[in-house]
């Protein structure tokens, strides 16, 4: 298991390639998961593994069966991903491996994945996108790249031309109206997707990266929408995170919001997301505020684990358990860089 841990050293100097700046290794590098955290991802792993449906996808709950099986796809496979896991490699290579071709088989010729809440849809296409990118990037395989592309096309096409609004997305696949939640996953699909080698226009890049900032309250938080008030724990991680993946990790507004975020986090409201966008927000600032951050999330998350024989668990009952297990694994993994998306 973790076969690729050896490894992660080589692949961090391949990383730097796709920015402008690399992180320092040593900074990151005294952030390591320890052996309790291990033996919990590992545990985690083994239930995630029990709860994929015959044809390869997984819900939000075990309790619920066809429930946003695309985008929770999509969350699982970045949490086995991010513990050395790809369809050719790794203990639960064969669980990739199905996930991948389940959302490869959920692509139409439009680049919509089919099958998906047509109220949240953009929701679901960001996940799945972003999972899909970045298996395409570690795999270079031409079928994932010609799906990709379509999902990739359609996100570009989709973003906001309107007024306040410019430059952000929304639930639907269309141009109209924007906010900050779903706006990231979108900008994290494109990032994954350019990494990749894939082209993304960068005016695109650009109009979001405008977006994100008007969605600034002034005292480090982010709001909902652009011009509204009310900043929140959720919100915030999500705009820094779209700020970094965009390039701009110096930029004054990641500074003040990284700081909010270690004022906030003990926020409840949709904690789940926000924690999944803060993790690797910090991760890339680096230093001594990731490794405060990794002890924040250990003191939060370690004692909240379900147990059943050998496996582990997390529920937060706002979205469901499988989506918990997958954020918080996740989160747990990152100190061992598996993710090109996560580097700087």
């Amino acid at each position: 298991m973790f076969l690729r841990k050896m490894c992660a050293t080589a692949v961090l100097c391949a990383f730097a390639l796709f920015s402008a700046r690399a992180a320092e290794p040593a900074a990151q590098d005294a952030v390591t998961v320890d052996a309790q955290t291990e033996e919990i991802l590992r545990g985690a792993l083994r239930w995630l593994a029990a709860k994929q449906n015959v044809n390869g996808s997984w819900n939000a709950s075990e309790h619920r069966r066809a429930d946003h099986p695309v985008a929770m796809t999509g969350y699982v496979l970045m949490a086995f991903m991010a513990t050395g896991n790809l369809p050719e490699e790794g203990e639960y290579a064969k669980q990739v491996k199905a996930g991948l071709d389940f959302l490869l088989d959920s692509i139409g010729a439009d680049g919509q994945f089919r099958g998906v809440d047509g109220s949240k849809y953009m929701y679901n296409h960001g996940i799945a996108t972003i999972a899909l990118g970045e298996l395409y990037g570690q795999s270079r395989s031409p079928i994932i790249r010609e799906k990709l592309q379509r999902a990739i096309r359609l996100i570009v096409t989709t973003q906001s031309d309107r007024g306040s609004n410019k430059g952000g997305w929304r639930y639907q696949p269309r141009p109209g109206d924007a906010d900050i939640s779903v706006t990231v996953l979108q900008v994290v699909a494109l990032r994954a997707a350019k990494n990749a080698g894939l082209d993304v226009p960068q005016q695109t890049i650009d109009d979001a990266v405008d977006y994100v900032r008007r969605c600034s309250a002034g005292d480090g938080g982010f709001s909902y929408q652009a011009g509204q008030r009310g900043a929140g724990f959720s919100r915030t991680a999500a705009a820094i995170y779209s700020l970094q993946v965009c390039g701009h990790y110096e930029d004054p507004l990641v500074k003040g919001g990284s700081e909010y975020l270690f004022g906030r986090h003990q926020e409840r409201r949709f904690w789940t997301y926000g924690a999944n966008y803060a993790a690797p927000a910090q991760y890339m600032i680096g230093g001594d505020t990731w490794r405060r951050w990794y002890d924040l999330m250990k003191g939060e998350l370690l004692p909240r684990v379900l147990r059943n024989g050998d496996q582990c668990s997390w529920d937060d009952r706002e979205v469901g358990n499988i989506y918990t297990t997958a954020c918080y694994t996740t989160i747990l993994a990152m100190p061992w860089h598996y993710i090109p998306l996560y580097q700087r």
